[in-house]
């Protein structure tokens, strides 16, 4: 593993990233939730491979967030220097 590996698990593991990751998931994740699957989720019937498609609708902004927020932090830390 690289420096650059270890130094962006470090940050992706902060608190702070991972609290602003956790609530752009859970807004932008539901907003898509319900556009792309909520006519299944009204009619409470929701097969096995649709409720893993719902889980990755969370799981993209999630990635997304953590690593617009790496590369934040990053460039922040890299003109501080």
């Amino acid at each position: 593993m690289s420096v650059n590996s270890k130094a962006w698990w470090k940050i992706a593991l902060e608190r702070e990233v991972i609290k602003r990751s956790l609530k752009t998931s859970l807004i932008v994740g539901s907003i898509l939730a319900m556009i792309n699957h909520g006519d299944v989720i009204l009619a409470l019937d929701m097969p096995v491979d649709r409720a893993i498609k719902m889980a990755l609708t969370y799981v993209v902004p999630y990635l997304v967030t953590t690593s617009a927020s790496i590369g934040a932090i990053r460039h922040h830390d890299k003109n501080q220097q």
